[in-house]
């Protein structure tokens, strides 16, 4: 047998022996010296329980400890991953990882590596994504910060649900399990903490099987200061949340102000209105109209967002709003945006010639103000609309 063939067939053997493994669990490590190795123990210990093929993966994060050694000389596999952040080390190590199936969880012992039958049932089951939950198991005392365990995850919580429609309860558990392939091809971007949320958000969106089991959180055995903070992750987790659902960031909101403005537009141009003792006027019709400018500006943002989501891969395709975006061409676009700011320009010429018939003089401000408004408010939308048009355009290019 020559060379070129001994190597091919040690390929082919190293090939079928990282096919052969189930399960990788993979845990993330910042300077976690005092509990990596109690961590592996655990894992390695289920492992064998469960007669499962797998493999510990630490990916380090730039650890100054000696996190490394223990781990190695634990039997674990150590990925280094020089860019800083959760999320990152995360991506690192899941990319590295050689089973079929993902568990993943933090490495300074406040999840319990000992219980992963549930995790790993869901996944053979044929579930893609099985997340821990917390409040479904149960929080020792002392595992969870006050703000976190009754306002900060179960408000994130609530706005998954509500935005994405999914079912999990508790989105920031970092126990959880999936399918390796799977994960990967959502290409998820985020580098911190709200990695964790950016994975069930996106999950659902592409219609992965998402399944909840129940799970055990205890308080961590560091005698460091912990990598999570408090209202800087919170808030960067509610605005991915948010970034990653532009109806409810722009579209909802831009079509309430739009339904409030044109109302009260339309209300107000043919007189002077009167509810009970509070009279509206062309001061409330220049706020309509205000409305009015705003929310067609946010509609047209969720456009523009929701064209580049798809376009880069954040957001799932949607062939209703390719349908829209198909039939909203460029030409289209300009041509009604002219036709806007035409009828705005119309009706500024006609106030101009009430002016003129009054000889350049005082004017009734209240007549002349229901035609200047509602005229410089479709001038303003038509070109708005002329604008947003052509920004659509420049997205619409196609990449070689």
């Amino acid at each position: 047998m020559s060379s070129v063939e001994e190597i091919r067939d040690q390929e082919i053997s190293a090939d079928r022996a990282e096919r052969r493994l189930e399960v990788s669990i993979v845990m993330p490590c910042l300077n976690e010296a005092k509990t990596v190795g109690t961590c592996i123990r655990k894992a390695q210990k289920e492992l064998d329980d469960l007669g499962i093929e797998g493999e510990i993966v630490v990916a380090d994060n730039g650890s100054s400890d000696g996190s490394q050694d223990i781990a190695s000389a634990l039997g674990a596999r150590v990925v280094p991953v020089s860019a800083p952040g959760y999320g990152n080390a995360l991506a690192g190590g899941i990319s590295a990882a050689r089973g079929r199936y993902v568990i993943m969880g933090d490495a300074d012992d406040s999840y319990d590596f000992s219980r992963l039958g549930l995790f790993v049932e869901g996944l053979r089951a044929g579930n893609d994504l099985v997340v821990g939950n917390r409040f479904r198991g149960s929080i020792e005392p002392g595992a969870m910060p006050f703000l976190h365990k009754y306002l900060g995850n179960p408000v994130l919580s609530f706005i998954g649900r509500r935005l994405f429609g999914t079912a999990c309860g508790d989105i920031y558990c970092g126990l959880r399990g999936f399918n390796r392939d799977k994960i990967i091809e959502l290409d998820l971007r985020a580098g911190g903490m709200e990695f964790a949320i950016e994975m069930i958000a996106k999950a659902t969106m592409k219609g992965l099987r998402v399944a909840e089991v129940p799970t055990v959180l205890s308080p961590d055995s560091r005698d460091r200061a912990p990598h999570l903070r408090t209202w800087r992750d919170g808030w960067r987790s509610l605005r991915l949340l948010l970034l990653y659902s532009p109806q409810w960031l722009f579209l909802y909101p831009g079509l309430a102000l739009l339904a409030i403005g044109l109302g009260g537009m339309v209300w107000l141009l043919p007189e002077r209105r009167t509810v009970g003792d509070i009279g509206f006027d062309v001061s409330t019709l220049l706020y309509a109209a205000l409305a009015v400018v705003i929310g067609l500006q946010a509609v047209y943002f969720f456009v523009t967002a929701r064209s580049f989501g798809i376009a880069e891969g954040l957001l799932p395709d949607d062939s209703r709003f390719r349908r829209l975006t198909d039939w909203f061409t460029l030409e289209v676009g300009l041509l009604l945006g002219f036709a806007l700011a035409i009828a705005g320009l119309g009706l500024s010429l006609y106030a101009v010639g009430t002016w003129d018939r009054a000889g350049f003089g005082r004017l009734d401000y209240d007549e002349v103000l229901r035609i200047v408004i509602p005229g410089s408010t479709l001038i303003t939308i038509g070109f708005q609309t002329i604008l947003f048009s052509l920004f659509l355009g420049i997205l619409g290019l196609q990449r070689r």
